[in-house]
């Protein structure tokens, strides 16, 4: 595997990963696109704590997940691929 070692932020917090090269640009891409969603929750929800923000934007994109996943019929297709790939990332996060 060609390893690469990042560091991340998400809401304020820096995640240091270990990811494939090839992965860097998706992975700047979501963190980017999570970043934004909880920004716009504590616009929206001023009284909540970034911690609240974030579960708000995580709770998002697993109902987008799931919505994904029941529209998938067989298991071998790209999407699902990419999708397995996103649930492993989320979990890579998680752990650390």
């Amino acid at each position: 595997m060609d390893g690469k070692s990042i560091t991340i932020l998400i809401a304020g917090r820096p995640y240091p990963l270990k990811i494939k090269a090839g992965d860097e640009a998706t992975i700047r891409k979501i963190v980017k696109e999570i970043n934004e969603k909880v920004n716009r929750f504590q616009l929206n929800y001023t009284k909540k704590d970034k911690q609240d923000c974030l579960s708000m934007a995580v709770l998002t994109y697993a109902v987008e997940l799931h919505k994904a996943q029941q529209k998938i019929n067989t298991p071998n297709t790209k999407l699902s691929d990419r999708i397995h790939q996103l649930d492993q990332l989320l979990d890579q996060l998680l752990d650390e």
